[in-house]
């Protein structure tokens, strides 16, 4: 089972995990009551991302007593926005919501989006974030930057505060599936389909257990990906930048030939010295630009996939496959 419509699940929920064994005991005591009182047939996909603390051991003692409990092995860490991918290919519900395994963004909104997606109609509800007191200043400094930065990018569609806690319907999410994207960006690429979409506030929780899957580091690898998959405004950018440098070696020019003039030549060394670092930095800033656009078009005609099913519960033993 790859993926599709069952008309006998109603909703899906997709939970990509790495490494949540401390907060896996937490997630099932506030998740399984939620869904099983929802009164609708429903699935859990459970996405291991190569987890190495013994996440896999215990989806599978869960599932011995969960029968909708699915669960799908990734053949090695592929990064959550991969893992979410997995896990919205092989969803067959008429809806499907994603969520973390962190509770950081709880669970019993679920109902809510569901019913709100119904009554209105919706294809999209949002998990909008009303409330990031428990999160730390820098984070929400950063967070704060990265939606003013990517909404100015990729438009005004985007909204600001939804990370990957959402609802979808089967057509949300079949027109992802058709998107050719490699380095995929869903808190981007889910508004720009452009269906119609509605919002749930809730206010975020501190981490129940374990460690942060969003360091610095990928957070800003996350940032790199959202602007370069959706904007050209980098590579306008290294062309002002270029155009700033030209008008500042034009100056340049003109006072050394004044300085040369006058016999003052010694004296424009500093402006001279200035200049080269500043022209020298221009070109790096600029080659690294074009180095991230190189690098997706290099990614693309590789064409390797996105991820490699290890096992899936709902297939049989032995079977393995990918996306591309």
């Amino acid at each position: 089972m790859t993926g599709g419509a069952d008309p006998a699940i109603e909703l899906s929920v997709v939970v990509p995990m790495f490494n949540e064994a401390e907060a896996l005991p937490a997630l099932v005591s506030r998740l399984r009551p939620v869904l099983g009182g929802l009164g609708v047939p429903y699935e859990l996909v459970a996405v291991d991302d190569g987890s190495t603390d013994g996440t896999g051991e215990l989806l599978a003692a869960f599932r011995l007593g969960w029968p909708e409990l699915r669960v799908i092995g990734l053949r090695r860490n592929s990064g959550h926005q991969a893992a979410l991918t997995a896990g919205l290919d092989r969803a067959v519900g008429a809806y499907v919501a994603s969520l973390d395994a962190d509770l950081q963004d709880p669970p019993e909104k679920i109902p809510e989006m569901l019913a709100l997606a119904r009554a209105e109609g919706l294809d999209i509800v949002y998990g909008i974030r009303a409330d990031r007191a428990s999160d730390t200043g820098f984070k929400r400094w950063t967070a704060g930057l990265y939606y003013r930065l990517v909404r100015r990018l990729a438009g005004p569609s985007v909204p600001a505060q939804a990370g990957d806690f959402r609802l979808l319907s089967r057509a949300a999410v079949e027109a992802l599936k058709a998107l050719p994207d490699q380095q995929r960006v869903y808190r981007l690429l889910v508004p720009w389909l452009g269906f119609p979409s509605g919002r749930v506030t809730y206010e975020r929780a501190p981490r129940t257990a374990g460690r942060s899957k969003y360091p610095l580091g990928r957070m800003i690898r996350l940032a790199v990906d959202s602007v370069t998959g959706f904007s050209a405004a980098p590579l306008r950018l290294a062309t002002w930048l270029g155009g700033f440098a030209f008008l500042v070696c034009l100056g340049l020019m003109v006072y050394t030939l004044s300085a040369h003039v006058l016999d003052h030549t010694v004296p424009g060394w500093t402006s001279l010295f200035t200049g080269v670092l500043f022209i020298g930095a221009v070109q790096l800033i600029c080659v690294g630009l074009l180095g991230e656009y190189v690098a997706r078009i290099y990614t693309a005609i590789q064409n390797r996939p996105t991820y490699f099913v290890g096992h899936d519960t709902a297939e049989p033993a032995g079977e393995t496959t990918s996306r591309r």
